[in-house]
């Protein structure tokens, strides 16, 4: 157990080094992805590759989308798009109710959707809300990320969910509706900590990013405003559809054709050429500025989230989650089993897809002798774990760092804000779980 204290050390050393020292977070998660690869008996070599292969497989998945959702932004910014958007979500919701209005946004958007895509995708808006209601930018991300998250570790078709039902043969409907339960609950406790809490954090919109609008008579119409956002989300979900277990599109060129418009990658482009009818005849700059400036402002949070990345794949290199699954695998605490294991290897290495499926395939086999293999009791189980799985999010969770950049906080508050937001949805969750495994099972 002497790597627990090791990575103990390490979140220490982040946290000081990117707050007192003011080191940037992306050379301090390569530091400690180095120290931390030694520190668990790696050599060398095998500390570079998983350092490597770590960066680049997060930004495989993530680095596109962020790129293409920066020049949304930018697009959304420049033109008076955001502007035309937050005003139309004012007239429905009053300005008092923006944070639960993006609260409910995320948890729609996440159950086909990845919350860190779902996030990037988003954060123009919340920006844009920030501004016009004077409302703190950590109150809306507070509010947008744990509206995200909690669909996305509770409510299938997300991987996590899918993969643990797999694993431990549960119904996917029971998860689905349990997951529906749960999540509400959850989004609330990360909704009241974003307003109650996070609101004494004043933080702002970056000036650079609040350009010089066109005129309001110029402003692109609502519906061309909210197409750069909707439409690539319409497209993802209808991947998810496509991948269902029923098959409801077949299994040939439907299928085949809805799987690659609705992978992030291509949703989020054909997104981004959607944003070009937002720039008005009149203006004298081209797209290729705007692009430029989109792609200038996503550089720093591609490479930090890369960097975050990178640190948890050497986590996970340490084999520390075989070592704190075999230990606490011997408790003998019913529902909470699967949560306090999940919430342990999720803090440990920063994950949640890989803290449901280890979690998962750690309580297989003592399901029946904990008298959990009924198939209510294996949904509950799955959703314990996803309650697990989203607690807690911090510097060794690309999350994090997605959420932390596109808000405009520093670490320190990131931790104060996002993270702790987390704990309290994670307890949350698993309190009505087992209020549930008391009724039901």
């Amino acid at each position: 157990m002497l790597i627990l204290v090791y990575l103990l050390l390490i979140i220490i050393f982040i946290v000081i080094a990117t707050t007192k020292f003011k080191l940037h977070p992306f050379l301090s998660l390569l530091l400690a992805a180095l120290v931390m690869g030694f520190l668990g008996g790696m050599d060398a070599g095998t500390v570079l590759s998983k350092l490597t292969a770590g960066f680049g497989g997060t930004l495989k998945s993530i680095g596109v989308v962020i790129a293409c959702g920066t020049i949304i932004g930018t697009f959304l910014e420049r033109s008076g798009g955001a502007k035309s958007m937050s005003s139309f979500i004012l007239k429905l919701v009053g300005e008092k109710k923006s944070p639960l209005a993006m609260s409910i946004t995320g948890f729609i958007v996440s159950i086909p959707v990845f919350c860190d895509s779902g996030f990037v995708i988003l954060s123009t808006l919340n920006k844009a809300l920030s501004k016009r209601t004077g409302l703190s930018l950590a109150v809306l991300a507070v509010a947008l990320s744990t509206g995200l998250y909690a669909t996305h570790v509770f409510v299938p078709p997300t991987p996590g969910p899918l993969a643990a039902a797999a694993t431990l043969g549960a119904d996917i409907g029971l998860i689905i509706l349990f997951g529906l339960i749960v999540s509400v609950p959850s989004v609330g406790a990360g909704l009241l900590w974003a307003l109650f809490y996070c609101k004494k954090f004043k933080i702002t919109p970056e000036e650079n990013l609040i350009q010089k609008t066109e005129d309001d008579k110029q402003q692109p119409g609502t519906l061309t405003s909210f197409a750069p956002l909707l439409v690539p989300v319409f497209l993802i979900a209808l991947k998810s559809i496509a991948d269902y277990p029923t098959a409801p599109f077949g299994s040939g060129f439907a299928k085949d054709a809805f799987n690659f418009i609705g992978h992030p990658v291509i949703a989020l482009i054909i997104g981004v050429f959607l944003a070009f009818a937002l720039k008005s005849k009149q203006n004298r700059e081209s797209y290729f500025d705007w692009v430029s400036l989109g792609l200038k402002n996503a550089g720093i949070i591609i490479l930090i989230t890369g960097a975050g990345g990178a640190f948890g794949n050497v986590l996970r290199a340490t084999n520390i989650g075989d070592t704190i699954g075999q230990s606490i695998s011997q408790w003998h605490i019913g529902i909470f089993l699967p949560f306090i294991i999940a919430a342990v290897l999720k803090t440990a290495q920063g994950s949640s897809t890989v803290a449901i499926i280890t979690t998962a395939a750690i309580i297989s086999p003592l399901l029946a002798p904990m008298g959990l293999a009924a198939p209510v009791a294996k949904a509950l189980v799955v959703l314990s774990i996803g309650a697990g799985s989203m607690t807690v999010s911090h510097v060794n969770d690309s999350y994090f760092w997605v959420v932390s950049q596109f808000s405009n906080m520093d670490t320190a508050t990131a931790l104060r804000c996002h993270t702790l937001a987390t704990l309290l949805q994670g307890l949350t969750g698993v309190i009505v779980i087992a209020v549930l495994s008391w009724i039901l099972v």
